[in-house]
């Protein structure tokens, strides 16, 4: 079954709203060209970053290990609490761009409504 979750946007057009499949899928399926937006933090209710990328485990784990210098690193930003997945990168490039103008607390909503308990999701996204 395929979770779904609509999320109210800011458009020119009032009260739009905007579906998105965001049912996590095991690693055999992540292995198709698909695109991800993700949320990265340190801790519960810290600081996020949201990224985009082809390849969700790769990018993860880069996070993970400090393997590129940036704002991650500096704080530290290794685990995975939010992720949606796309059939294509335009897509997926709209929507981080259009998540990275929200404020806080819409993006602290989405996380909690997504993963209550704020837990890293690399593990589950890895098999």
């Amino acid at each position: 079954m395929t979770k779904r979750v609509v999320i109210p946007v800011k458009t020119e057009i009032q009260n739009s709203k905007i579906s998105y499949n965001i049912q996590p899928k095991k690693a055999d399926d992540m292995k198709t060209k698909q695109s991800y937006i993700y949320i990265t933090t340190n801790k519960p209710n810290g600081t996020l970053y949201i990224g985009v990328t082809s390849d969700l485990i790769k990018r993860i784990y880069e996070h993970k290990n400090h393997l590129a210098e940036g704002f991650t690193s500096k704080y530290d930003l290794n685990k995975l609490v939010y992720y949606e997945i796309f059939d294509d990168i335009e897509n997926a490039i709209l929507r981080e761009k259009q998540m990275k103008k929200w404020n806080r607390d819409w993006k602290l909503r989405l996380i909690s409504e997504f993963n209550p308990t704020w837990k890293d999701l690399y593990d589950e996204i890895c098999g």
